[in-house]
C-alpha cells in the first residue's frame, strides 16, 4: 500500500485541510500519515528533502501538493 503524507502545523487552516484530504483520499490505495511539523520539528528536513515549501501539504507518490498557505518551513525551525 502506499503512503500519502500530510504534512501541518496545527493551524486552523491546516486543521481544516487535514479532515478534507483524511475524508478524500482512496483508503483502499494509500494509508495516510499526518505530521505536525509543531510538535514532530524533528521530521522537517525530510519534509524539506521532499520538496515541501510551506504547510499544509500533501505528499502523493512522490509529489507535493501544496495547500493553501498556513506557514513557511523556514517559520517552523525557529
Amino acid at each position: 500500500m502506499n503512503i500519502a503524507i500530510f504534512y501541518h502545523a496545527g493551524c486552523p487552516v491546516c486543521l481544516g485541510a487535514e479532515q478534507m484530504v483524511a475524508d478524500a483520499i482512496d483508503h483502499a490505495k494509500y494509508a495516510v500519515e499526518v505530521v505536525h511539523l509543531g510538535e514532530q520539528s524533528d521530521r522537517i528536513a525530510e519534509a524539506e528533502a521532499a520538496g515541501v515549501l510551506s504547510v499544509p501539504a500533501l505528499l502523493l507518490d512522490g509529489h507535493v501538493f501544496h495547500i493553501n498557505f498556513g506557514a513557511s518551513l523556514d517559520d517552523l525551525k525557529k
